[in-house]
């Protein structure tokens, strides 16, 4: 049990009504969850509004409600807190509740487009092949050490960090690396955490289902840059044009990385393979095992980050070039029968395009490139045509399919995605709407040295379809339909 004033710390209270010197069990936002002497959080989400189940909480047990406005039936023996926003009073709240962890170890976010899944994952294997306890919390998974817990968002909510963040401390975690997304710094989920170090990676089009305008997407992340402490690093990729706009206004310590500017950490690409990159890092040439320019960045990103931790910069380097590609991030596997697959997370416009010039800078040309890429349903519906166009003029073969469809009707999202393909282009696209024969196609179609890629899903280990998550694997998939074709 905590004291209800002493999770209160830091939040901006306007006013009142009951006791703050009670004792609480825990903190929740979602009425379902409260249990007796709990505090419920009143949250404004996007699908609900926590105001209207606060009579459900206090039914079930809510001694103490955190809300914006005071209800209209105001119970004897509740307090009630009034804030002007209940997002940052649950972040200051959570890391009260546990203790305030993230000031006990070194916390890394990691936010931009593209890369921050890559970099998190890679810092995380960094700094324990180093000797370090580590923790991460990633979209691919959360590790406390050696433990492993499935991750359900890119950044969790502010009791979910808060809670494993304390978990780090007590297994002995000294560094931790986390994804901040736009929807968690929006939604002032990392609004209390204490930031050793911020790295921007890269800024295009995502998330304009959520965020109005580029704009705002962009002063979101911004925003993340500007509340960190003076005491911090922030690392920017000043390649990308809105690399110096992170850095504008933080009173951090400001470091670049960049392949083609003047930077703190540059690189040059002195081999490019499907095997790996040989790279001159700040004069020392170093072979990575991570594929193609955009993986370039993120070797730079997470190289001068290690540095700015206090790593030893050749320590580094060699940590460096043993690490291992991360889940569904350029993963590819070459069959009996000599068809390279390579399964990769790009679902925005600017990855599927790094990632397809990657394929074609390595490759010989002597061979086909197939692409099976689908647009995720009830999702920013802007990039579908783009997609489909970087697919169709950067591949031999373009298979249009589903990707995760949620509510949505698959061929209207097809529909959508066939606008952007140029006329010359028709020819090579098929519209194959179940991903599992649109994969099975792109296998039968290739011959000896082909190369197909999947793109969209990478790590995910399910399909949602009419709000059920079936389970799909796309390496699963086709490492099984290879394997049956070379039978």
């Amino acid at each position: 049990m905590k004291i209800l004033k002493d999770i209160l710390y830091k939040v901006a209270i306007e006013s009142v009504a009951g006791s703050t010197d009670i004792a609480v069990h825990k903190i929740e936002f979602d009425s379902r969850k409260i249990e007796e002497n709990d505090v419920f959080v009143a949250i404004r989400g996007s699908l609900s509004n926590g105001h209207d189940f606060i009579e459900k909480a206090i039914q079930l047990g809510a001694t103490a409600v955190i809300c914006d406005t005071l209800p209209e039936n105001v119970q004897k023996g509740i307090t009630y807190i009034r804030v002007n926003d209940t997002n940052t009073a649950l972040a200051f709240m959570a890391a009260n509740y546990f203790g305030n962890p993230s000031e006990k170890l070194k916390l890394v976010g990691v936010t931009g487009t593209n890369g921050k899944t890559t970099i998190a994952s890679l810092l995380f294997q960094l700094f324990e092949k180093a000797g370090f306890k580590v923790g991460l919390l990633s979209t691919v998974k959360i590790m406390v050490d050696q433990t492993e817990y499935n991750a359900t968002h890119t950044t969790p909510d502010s009791i979910t960090i808060n809670h494993y963040l304390n978990e780090m401390i007590e297994a002995g975690v000294t560094h931790c690396f986390m994804e901040v997304s736009s929807h968690g710094i929006h939604q002032k989920r990392t609004e209390a955490l204490h930031f050793v170090g911020g790295i921007f990676t890269n800024l295009s089009h995502d998330h304009l289902d959520y965020h109005p305008t580029f704009a705002e997407y962009r002063d979101v992340k911004k925003s993340f840059f500007d509340s960190l402490p003076k005491t911090a690093f922030a690392l920017s990729n000043i390649d990308d044009k809105n690399g110096t706009v992170m850095l504008q206004n933080t009173v951090a310590r400001k470091f670049t990385y960049a392949l083609k500017s003047y930077a703190d950490f540059k690189a040059q690409i002195l081999e490019s393979q499907l095997s790996g990159l040989l790279l001159k890092v700040n004069d020392n040439e170093v072979w990575v095992k991570l594929i193609g320019t955009f993986n370039a960045y993120n070797v730079l990103a997470i190289y001068g980050t290690a540095v700015e931790l206090g790593m030893d910069s050749l320590e580094a380097l060699r940590v460096l070039s043993d690490l291992e590609s991360v889940s569904g991030r350029f993963q590819y596997i070459v069959s009996e029968g000599n068809i390279t697959a390579i399964v990769d997370y790009a679902h925005t416009p600017d990855a599927l395009d790094n990632v397809l010039k990657t394929i074609n800078d390595i490759r010989t040309k002597n061979e086909q490139l197939i692409t099976v890429v689908g647009c995720g349903g009830n999702r920013d519906k802007t990039k579908r045509p783009i997609m489909a166009k970087i697919a169709t003029d950067l591949s031999d073969k373009a298979i249009l399919t589903s990707d995760n469809p949620r509510n949505e009707d698959p061929e209207v999202i097809l529909d959508e995605m066939e606008k952007g393909v140029e006329a010359h282009n028709y020819k090579k696209i098929l519209r194959i709407t179940d991903r599992k024969q649109a994969i099975k196609t792109a296998c039968q179609l290739a011959q000896p040295n082909d190369i197909i890629l999947i793109a969209g899903k990478g790590h995910e280990t399910y399909q949602e379809i009419n709000g059920v998550r079936h389970h799909f694997d796309d390496m699963e998939t086709v490492k099984e339909i290879l394997d049956q074709l070379n039978k």
